[in-house]
């Protein structure tokens, strides 16, 4: 296949490439700043003035369109500033995949689109799903909402279109790797009062469940990437401290956090309780389910972030 990518250079967006290249499908990377290409993946400047990926692509029948661009969100205090970066820098990309599609000859099978469980806001205890929960009430659900509206509109060129609701990705690099780094120096514990979900999911089973979108035509609209087995901050604390043999008792209160962080420490001490109901529907199997095999593939074997 001949799979495009936006946001191929990230943490996410690197190791999707790199698994589908090593299946032996060709990737093209849509950023900012190319890179000398690798075998299987080749960089194409896109969001510069002047830049026409279309253009490099019009020989190319593109299989799928994969979009994980945007501003990172928990990297510096939400100012003004940061949370219109935050929203914009999703916006446009979105928007420039639509107009560089509109104008291939050929045009790509589905369109999958990042967004985030962020989307239903702070719920509590409840149960998430794709199709009985609503938008939420909170900056990041308001981020989603016009992200994911935006999204849709490539169905008007007859492009199936799923968005990924993502949670907290595991694997080398990402999120985990600053929860992880007190644990080292033995200050690990938990943020704020442990009670709040951590719905998650295995850079490993992300890029399967990309792939199984891909190839099963009946998916469209909404799709959880999280885990079927979401785990409260503290049992995740825990859990790390145990695979890395590192004790687990400092707990950060939720006011130095907000202290630190401002709005940001939200995103830290609000969680939900997703589960992805359309991707077991459909007969997605997980190959990690528990949070302890995650940590323990991700910080002790270190296995290889690819297809299963």
């Amino acid at each position: 296949m001949n799979i495009v990518i936006a946001g191929g250079t990230g943490f996410v967006g690197k190791a999707v490439a790199d698994a589908f290249a090593a299946r032996g499908d060709q990737v093209y990377v849509l950023t900012r700043r190319p890179q000398p290409d690798r075998p299987g993946v080749t960089f194409i400047e896109w969001l510069a003035e002047g830049s026409h990926p279309e253009r490099a692509l019009a020989s190319t029948p593109v299989d799928a369109v994969i979009n994980v661009a945007g501003e990172p969100i928990n990297k510096g205090r939400w100012t003004k500033r940061k949370k219109e970066a935050i929203l914009t820098s999703r916006i446009r990309s979105v928007q420039q995949l639509i107009r560089m599609v509109d104008r291939l000859d050929k045009k790509p099978d589905v369109f999958v689109s990042a967004s985030a469980v962020g989307y239903y806001g702070h719920a509590r205890d409840t149960t998430l799903t794709e199709r009985s929960s609503p938008l939420g009430n909170s900056f990041l659900s308001r981020v989603c909402e016009k992200w994911e509206e935006e999204a849709v509109k490539m169905e008007g060129l007859g492009v199936r279109t799923v968005i990924a609701r993502i949670g907290v990705v595991l694997g080398k690099g990402g999120a985990l790797s600053k929860m992880v780094l007190p644990y080292r120096f033995f200050v690990g514990g938990t943020l704020g009062a442990g009670e709040q979900w951590i719905s998650w999911i295995h850079i490993r089973d992300f890029i399967g469940l990309i792939r199984f979108i891909i190839e099963k035509e009946a998916i469209s609209g909404p799709v959880n990437f999280t885990a079927p087995r979401p785990v409260r901050m503290e049992e995740l604390g825990r859990a790390i401290g145990s695979v890395l043999i590192r004790p687990h008792w400092l707990r950060v209160p939720e006011w130095l956090l907000k202290l630190v962080l401002g709005e940001m420490s939200s995103f830290l001490l609000e969680g939900q309780r997703v589960v992805p109901e359309t991707a077991l529907e459909n007969g997605f199997a997980f190959t990690f389910q528990r949070i302890e095999d995650a940590l323990r593939d991700v910080l002790q074997d270190g296995g290889p972030q690819a297809f299963r």
